[in-house]
């Protein structure tokens, strides 16, 4: 288990690695193959040869999916986006656990200490209880 002070100093670290984080998106890229209408065209010879492939990028923002086509030059960039977003919700996720694990602590060191009695301790009766309350 980790002591606060070094809870803090990787909370520390962990803002410091956010400031740094360049262009962000989320989503991933996957290539795809296409089969278009023209009657004739190899993309409908046996066997087929597809057009592609074209890079798309998926994401869902806000509670909505979208779809965006990646051109070729811009692939190296778009993957380093994606990148650092998976480095920002990996960062987040760590900050978070950090803070849990911090809360806990706290709340343990603030905890008092227990005055339970041993299992094989029997419990006064009701009965003594009460005549204990009465004097």
């Amino acid at each position: 288990m980790r002591t606060r002070e070094q809870i803090d100093r990787r909370i520390a670290e962990i803002k410091r690695a956010l400031t740094q984080l360049g262009p962000l998106r989320p989503g991933s890229i996957s290539r795809q193959y296409n089969i278009c209408g023209t009657p004739g065209c190899r993309c409908k010879a046996d066997p087929p040869e597809k057009h592609g492939p074209y890079h798309q990028l998926n994401f869902t923002w806000r509670g909505r999916s979208h779809t965006e086509f990646v051109r070729e030059q811009n692939l190296a960039e778009v993957a380093a986006e994606l990148d650092s977003y998976q480095q920002l919700r990996s960062l987040n996720e760590e900050w978070i656990a950090l803070g849990i694990e911090r809360a806990r602590l706290r709340h343990d060191l603030r905890k008092p200490k227990s005055t339970a009695k041993r299992r094989d301790e029997k419990r006064p009766s009701l009965e003594t209880r009460r005549r204990a309350t009465r004097k």
